[in-house]
C-alpha cells in the first residue's frame, strides 16, 4: 500500500474529498486493533505481607479495642491471608497516626482506625482531614450523653435548655479533652439549634473523661457530656442522671430510658463514630479489598457482641457512602465550630 507516511497521508484525506475511503479507513483501524496486543484486566489486589492497623490512641482505649477485634476476626474467619498487627501512635489529636499513615503512599498494607476528631481537629487547624485519607468503611456510632449529678435540680435536657436560654453562663459544663470535640459538640449543637449564643456558655476543659466525671460527682461542674459507655456504671450506681443522648433515636440496653435530644424538641445528633481508613493514595482495588474483608467481619455475631459490650451502634457504611457522610459532617461541624469561634 506504500510507506507509513503515505498511509498516514492517505488516512488524513478529508471525507469531503474522498467519501469512498470511509470503509477502507474503518478496515485499517480494525486491522490495527487485531494486530495490537490484548489488554489484560488488572488482577484484584490482596495483601502479600503483614498488615499494620494504626490506632491514634493508647492501648486499651475504645479505638484500640475495635482495631484488635478486627484483627482477630480477619484472622479467625480467614478473611485476610496474612498476619495483622496493631500499632498505637497516640498524640496530636490523631495527627501523628494520620501523618504516619500518609507516608505510606499507595501501600495497601497500612490501614487505620479513625473517629470524628478527624474532622473537628482538621477544622480547627490541628491535623489532616477527610481529603487527606481514603475512606474505607464507617464501622459504628458512639453517641454522647449529657449528665448531671443525681441530686441536680435539672430533670431533663429541655429544662437545661430553658435555663441556659435565660442565662447561657448559668451552668458550668465540663468537657474532656478539648473544646470543639464530640463531647463539646453534644451540648454546643443543642444550644445552637435552640437559638442560644454558644459563645457565652461556661466551659471547663479537663485532661480526661475520668477527671471530668470526678469533677461532676464532686460538685465542681454542673454538666458533663461524655460517651454513653462512660456513664453506664455511674447510672447503675445511682450517681448521675442522664438528661439527653445525642443519638438519632433512643438507644437500647442500659440507656434505653434516656430520651434523645430530638425527643425533647432539640434537633441535635452527635456521634463520635469510628471507621477504617487508608492512606490518601490508596488505590481503588485496595479500598475494595478492605471494604469487602471488613464487611464480612462486621456481619459476624462476634462483632455484634463487641459493639454491644462497648455500647456502640452498628452503622456500617461502605466506601462511597462513608465518603458522602464525611462531606456532610465536614460542613456541619465547620458551621458549629465557626459559631464557637474555634475555626483556624
Amino acid at each position: 500500500m506504500g510507506t507509513t507516511n503515505e498511509t498516514a497521508r492517505f488516512l488524513d484525506l478529508p471525507l469531503s474529498r474522498a467519501p469512498a475511503l470511509t470503509a477502507l479507513r474503518v478496515g485499517l483501524v480494525a486491522c490495527g486493533a487485531l494486530l495490537s496486543p490484548p489488554t489484560l484486566a488488572q488482577a484484584p489486589w490482596a495483601p502479600e505481607r503483614a498488615v499494620d492497623i494504626i490506632v491514634n490512641t493508647a492501648a486499651g482505649s475504645g479505638p484500640d479495642r475495635m482495631a484488635r477485634a478486627l484483627q482477630r476476626l480477619w484472622q479467625e474467619q480467614k478473611l485476610v491471608p496474612v498476619a495483622a498487627t496493631v500499632s498505637n501512635r497516640p498524640g496530636g489529636g490523631g495527627a501523628i497516626a494520620y501523618n504516619f499513615l500518609n507516608q505510606k503512599g499507595a501501600d495497601g498494607h497500612f490501614v487505620a482506625i479513625a473517629s470524628a476528631s478527624l474532622i473537628s481537629n482538621n477544622v480547627m487547624g490541628r491535623g489532616p482531614g477527610p481529603s487527606d485519607i481514603t475512606p474505607i468503611v464507617r464501622l459504628s456510632g458512639e453517641y454522647i450523653a449529657v449528665a448531671v449529678r443525681a441530686d441536680s435540680p435539672l430533670k431533663s435536657g429541655r429544662e437545661m435548655i430553658e435555663m441556659l436560654r435565660k442565662d447561657p453562663g448559668a451552668l458550668s459544663i465540663g468537657v474532656a479533652t478539648s473544646l470543639g470535640n464530640s463531647n463539646h459538640q453534644a451540648v454546643a449543637l443543642a444550644l445552637k439549634v435552640s437559638g442560644i449564643d454558644v459563645r457565652k456558655a461556661k466551659n471547663v476543659v479537663f485532661q480526661s473523661g475520668g477527671n471530668a466525671i470526678t469533677a461532676l460527682l464532686g460538685g465542681h461542674v454542673d454538666v458533663v457530656p461524655a460517651s454513653v459507655s462512660s456513664w453506664v456504671s455511674r447510672l447503675k450506681a445511682g450517681e448521675v442522671r442522664l438528661l439527653a443522648v445525642a443519638a438519632p433515636q433512643r438507644l437500647t440496653g442500659d440507656i434505653a430510658q434516656v430520651p434523645t435530644w430530638r425527643e425533647q424538641g432539640v434537633n441535635a445528633v452527635v456521634s463520635n463514630w469510628r471507621s477504617l481508613i487508608g492512606p490518601r493514595d490508596m488505590t481503588a482495588s485496595q479500598t475494595a479489598y478492605w471494604e469487602a474483608a471488613t464487611r464480612k467481619a462486621t456481619a459476624t455475631d462476634d462483632w455484634k457482641q463487641e459493639l454491644e459490650r462497648g455500647h456502640l451502634t452498628d452503622e456500617f457504611l461502605g466506601s462511597a457512602g462513608f465518603r458522602k457522610y464525611l462531606e456532610e459532617q465536614q460542613a456541619q461541624i465547620r458551621a458549629l465550630l465557626t459559631d464557637l469561634e474555634l475555626v483556624k
